[in-house]
This record gives structure tokens, sequence and C-alpha cells, in this order.
């Protein structure tokens, strides 16, 4: 049997058309014809191409082709965007040998439509996505509101969001087993105009779950009470210490999570720009986190930008997490139970960079754009079965195209 173990690697690009317009010409007896202005579009188009991989010392590998593109009249205020990605996996981690399971392999394909319109002070926008796979359906939509006061030096904003999931088994239709899980999303938020170099924005988050979440082919190993079971223990000590017992993973079914993020940008001279973001997090399984991002950019030349990023992320368990968990009283289950580690407590580090060149012409600077981003993630889990510390590494590279 496979474990299932859904990627959180994703990614997003552009791919792009855009529309040449010749200058007009009037004919003249005895003189050339006098150039007249080139004949100009109200429309922006941009696109682009990614291609991403994720590779990580536990044997999972991800290959994530996208494309995007959006078209819209600044003027008038209205854009429209949407983008297609496919998640190519293969994965042999531990979870899976430990389920007696060589390997497994499948493909995600995720497409999102979305639309603007701000002629003034206000605006609206509204996105909708689907994500299939052999089994699993993943539907949302929504939209938000902003406006803009105090002469456009603050911006508010507020957004909502519904998403419906199920889950299923591949080769069984969602009719005869499914899992369904309903995600009602909030968010509000204030972008703040500092000065001439400054930007900070303040956002919280409110999400509400209701469903059931347990991944159908997660077997959780049980063992008897008194057994030692130590952190990072192998597949085969697992084995041979387990009772026989392996009930499918069951989780809460609902959860409320709660978030507040804050992000500072600054232009430093002319040159270089630093962004930091803090985010906070609670939910209602006990398990609290924080995060700290870091970007610095530099301008190196007209054409060229780069820069380091660094991140920060740690995490406490939820409160049913236990490393092992054991058979109680007259063999009963215990109720609640997870081998998901990214529920566990654990920290991780990222380092990383990417570098953006401008390849058109001088004059046209930003119609053509390669860019290549790599970041690298040192993770430790503490109170796991199997493994105690992930390295993983995610690249990306781009063409990108504005007209």
């Amino acid at each position: 049997m496979q474990l299932k173990r859904r990627p959180t690697l994703w990614l997003a690009g552009i791919v792009l058309l855009g529309t040449q317009n010749a200058h007009a010409q009037r004919p003249e007896a005895s003189s050339p014809p006098p150039s007249s202005p080139p004949a100009t579009s109200p429309l922006n188009a941009r696109a682009s191409i990614d291609v991403a991989g994720y590779a990580d010392s536990d044997h999972v590998f991800i290959l994530t082709p996208s494309v995007a593109g959006s078209v819209g009249n600044p003027t008038a205020g209205w854009s429209v965007e949407g983008s297609y990605l496919v998640d190519v996996v293969s994965a042999a981690s531990v979870d899976i040998v430990s389920m007696a399971s060589r390997r497994w392999s499948e493909v995600r394909h995720v497409g999102a439509l979305g639309g603007t319109y701000k002629p003034g002070n206000f605006g609206v926008s509204v996105n909708g996505s689907i994500s299939s796979e052999p089994d699993y359906l993943s539907l949302s939509g929504g939209g938000a509101v902003t406006w803009d006061v105090a002469d456009k030096n603050a911006t508010l904003f507020f957004g909502f969001n519904h998403g419906h999931d199920i889950a299923g088994r591949t080769g069984t239709p969602f009719s005869v087993f499914s899992r369904t899980l309903d995600i009602e999303s909030f968010k509000a938020g204030l972008t703040l105009v500092l000065d001439r170099r400054t930007v900070a924005s303040f956002v919280g988050d409110v999400i509400v779950q209701s469903g059931d979440p347990s991944k159908p082919y997660r077997y959780i190993p049980l063992f008897a009470p008194g057994v030692a079971v130590p952190a990072g223990a192998s597949a085969g000590l697992v084995t041979s210490l387990r009772t026989s017992a392996r009930p499918l993973e069951q989780l809460p079914l609902s959860r409320d999570r709660f978030a507040v993020s804050f992000r500072l940008a600054h232009r430093i001279g002319f040159t270089s720009t630093l962004r930091l973001d803090e985010r906070l997090y609670d939910d209602s399984w006990s398990l609290k986190a924080t995060s700290t991002d870091l970007r610095y950019l530099v301008d190196v030349s007209r054409r060229v930008e780069l820069g380091p990023h660094v991140r920060f992320h740690a995490q406490s368990a939820v409160s049913f997490w236990q490393r092992a968990y054991t058979l109680g009283p007259g063999f009963e289950y215990p109720a609640l139970r997870t081998g998901d580690r990214e529920l566990g407590p654990l920290l991780g580090f990222t380092v990383g960079g990417r570098i953006r060149w401008s390849v058109g012409p001088t004059a046209h600077r930003s119609a053509w754009v390669l860019g290549f981003e790599l970041n690298v993630t040192e993770t430790h889990y503490f109170d796991d079965l199997y493994i105690t510390d992930r390295r993983s590494a995610v690249g990306v590279f781009s063409v990108e195209a504005e007209l």
C-alpha cells in the first residue's frame, strides 16, 4: 500500500503574447513620407514560463513546469490573469518504505483564473482554481475588495475564499470512497506608504476547516505500553517493536487557524531593496509557529538584479502528537493519531538567492527577463520516527516577457 504525501512545492509562471503596432505612413509625391509617432496600445501584457525542481534527502522528487499570463489596461483599471502548472511527483520516502511499497509516482494538474477591476480608489477582484490528481480533487474560489485612503498612502483590503477538497483512493470512484474537507478563508489587512522609500503591510488570516483531512493511505504503527521507541527509529526497528495493529491516520474533523503577518520593504539608496517578513501562527490543534523571511535585492547594473534570501521557521507540536502511539486498555486505538511529521515539533532554516537578467533592448529593459532562484533548507524534527533531519533544495528557472 502506498503512502500518499501531498507535495508542498508549487510554482507558477507566465507565458505570453503581445502585439506590435506598425508606424503609420502617408505617401507623398515628391518627398519621403514623414514618420509619425508609433501607435500605442492601452493594454499591458505579461507572461512567463517556469520550470521548477524539488529534491530532498528523503527520496522525494518533484518537477513542476508552469505557464501563466496576464493582460490588463492600467488606465481603465482592469486586468485578467491565468496560470497552469503540472506537478510530476516521484517518491520513495521512508514513510512509503515503511508501508512495504518501493515507490510511487503521480501527476497533479492545477489551473487558476482571476480578474481585477479598480478604476479609482476602490477595487474588486475574483479568483478561482482547480487542482486534480488521480485520487484528489480541489476546487476553490473567492474574491477581495481594496480601498485606497489618505491620498493613496494607505490601502485597506478584505478577502474571502472557499475551498472544497475531495480525497479518495486511486482506482476507486469518489462515489465508493471519499473524504471531504471544506475550507473558509478570511483575510484583512492594511498597507501603508511610510515614506518615499518604505512600505509596510499588516495582514490577519482566519481559516476555518471542517471535514476529514486524514490521509487515506497513511497507516500508524501502534506499540504495546512501556515499549521505548527512540526518535529517528528506522523502519526495520519500528517493524520489530510495533504490534500487528496498524490503523489509518485519524485527525480532528475541524480546525480553526489564525495568523498575523507583517512585511516591511525599504529602498536603500538607488540600487538595493531590503524586505523583511514575519508571520505568527496558532490554531485549535495547539500548533504554534513563527516564520521569519529576509531578502536583500541589489541592482548590480541596469540589467542585472541579484540578492540573498534567508528564512527561519519554528513550530511546536499539535496537542495529540506522539512519537509512538500505544494501544489502550482492551486493545483500543488512540482516538486521534497521525504520522505527519509536519505536525510535530521542528525547526527549519533556509538559505538561497536569486538572479534576474534583462536581455531585451536597453530601451525596453523589462521586455524579456531570465531568472533563476535556488533555496536549500535544513529541517530538524525533534520527536519523530524514521528521520530526524531532512535536507531539501528547490530551484526555479523562469523566462518572463512584458509588453
